[in-house]
């Protein structure tokens, strides 16, 4: 029997403060992502980091998608070249956060202590997307296509 699909990070532990590194007051710099072996079938994965505590309503920080199947980890500070994917064959699209921005966009909460979800999906195809797609977007493109998915939950305040 294999291992639950799951996602860690060495930056943090699930339900703990993200160091400040990652987050506005810091380098703001995405923090390293690891996971296990994946259902079979898989044949990419999507990342979506957001805060469904913002005032606002959910604030988008991270957006990747078409990420190879044989990818097991992202490593700190994640390369990324405008709407382009980082260098290199077989690396993912990444997409527009809220801000409207390319990319990672670390925790900035305006008060109090907010929830950050990263919300890894292992998928059935690649996404037919084009680089800077958004969420809602990314989301209406992956229905019918996940095969499972698992959530780091880390915790912000300044």
């Amino acid at each position: 029997m294999s291992n639950p699909f799951t996602l860690t990070s060495d930056a943090f532990a699930h339900g703990q403060s993200i160091p400040a590194k990652y987050t506005c007051v810091g380098r703001n710099i995405s923090p390293a992502l690891s996971w296990n072996e994946p259902p079979a079938g898989t044949q990419s994965f999507a990342l979506i980091m957001d805060d469904p505590d913002a005032p606002g309503g959910t604030w988008v920080h991270w957006v990747l998608y078409n990420i190879p199947p044989w990818t097991r980890s992202l490593a700190e500070d994640l390369p990324v070249t405008g709407k382009n994917q980082p260098e290199g064959q077989g690396s993912p699209f990444t997409g527009k956060n809220s801000s409207g921005n390319i990319g990672y966009g670390g925790p900035c909460p305006p008060s109090g202590t907010h929830r950050y979800f990263f919300k890894l999906y292992a998928l059935d195809e690649m996404v037919g997307l084009l680089p800077g797609t958004d969420k809602g977007e990314l989301l209406k493109g992956m229905e019918g296509h996940i095969l499972t998915q698992v959530e780091l939950v880390g915790t912000f305040s300044k």
